[in-house]
């Protein structure tokens, strides 16, 4: 895709601080069947960026949100999604860093760069724009920027909410990429892609040589199996109940593939047997408790009878949020 900057430039002077009137997906209620209806998104405050939204994809946070599993984080109605790119269409007062017509991809994970965590190398859990499922309105007012169309508040969700159109972010919670990059895929690094690879180069800091077990290969483990094998990785055990994931998982690194459905032990078992006694590093890509237990029991540095899920926490076993 080749989307020229004068050209949208144009285009968005029809529309810059102006209430855009735009299709979106609005969860009404915790369960309750998205509706595809008009929306209006109004123009972006002191610091925030207004994002014209080309590619959205759906992640497991997406839908948990959508069923209301934790009702402290109900809000509705509420606009879903976090994982998009597109374009931006205006930007508010202040932000210098991003103009008209820029390629962009939003995060959920802002950084406001100066404050305690920013300026750490240990940490990226912004105090003032980390991810906050709580959180449903803008930092700059605690007001939304998007409305029904008789002028009723519809809720934000994680700093995003990509289900639409267009959609208002803090300029912390977008990051500019090259145009060259084609936007379908980019999309993916706004959580997935991100997640997992920085999960294996950051978090875990895989080293070379070093055997690795991803456990579930969605996207999230498979870009974990990625990072692993860009770090070196001599050994990358992917395990899935879908024997499929094995194929799409050789393209990215995957040695070898266990699916629990095949074997008369645990799963752990079978990885000490073959790897003399666990692995270096272990994902747990699900989010399943049983999963995350093989996880830690899969690392030589847990045995059965030593594990005590509070307790113990083996550095070398890596939980990824999903």
């Amino acid at each position: 895709m080749d989307v020229g900057y004068h050209s949208y430039e144009t285009e968005s002077t029809h529309t810059a601080g102006k209430v855009i009137t735009c299709k979106a997906a609005v969860a009404w209620g915790p369960g309750q069947p998205l509706v595809i209806e008009d929306v209006q998104v109004a123009p972006p405050q002191k610091m925030e960026v207004r994002v014209k939204i080309l590619f959205t994809s759906i992640c497991h946070t997406d839908l948990s949100s959508w069923k209301g599993e934790n009702e402290a984080q109900r809000a509705y109605p509420r606009i879903l999604g976090h994982e998009a790119a597109g374009i931006v269409e205006s930007v508010g007062e202040g932000v210098e860093d991003m103009k008209i017509g820029d390629h962009v991809i939003p995060f959920f994970q802002g950084e406001c760069g100066t404050c305690i965590c920013c300026r750490s190398q240990k940490t990226n859990l912004c105090q003032k724009f980390g991810v906050n499922p709580l959180k449903s309105v803008m930092v700059n007012d605690g007001k939304t920027r998007f409305s029904t169309m008789d002028g009723n508040p519809i809720f934000h969700f994680l700093n995003t909410s990509t289900f639409s159109q267009y959609t208002v972010l803090d300029s912390a919670c977008v990051v500019k990429i090259d145009t060259k990059a084609p936007l379908e895929k980019m999309s993916l690094l706004s959580c997935g892609v991100s997640t997992g690879v920085g999960a294996a180069w950051n978090v875990a800091n895989v080293q070379p040589g070093s055997i690795v077990a991803i456990f579930g290969l969605g996207a999230v483990g498979l870009a974990v199996a990625e990072g692993a094998r860009v770090r070196g990785a001599s050994k990358i055990i992917g395990v899935d109940i879908n024997p499929s994931k094995f194929f799409k998982g050789k393209a990215v690194g995957i040695t070898e593939f266990i699916n629990p459905k095949d074997l008369d032990v645990p799963v752990h078992e079978k990885i000490g047997a073959i790897t003399e006694g666990g692995v270096d590093y272990s994902f747990e890509c699900v989010g399943n408790l049983e999963v995350l237990r093989e996880a830690f029991l899969s690392t030589h540095t847990v045995t059965p009878s030593s594990y005590h899920p509070v307790s113990d926490f083996p550095v070398s076993s890596i939980v990824v949020p999903l």
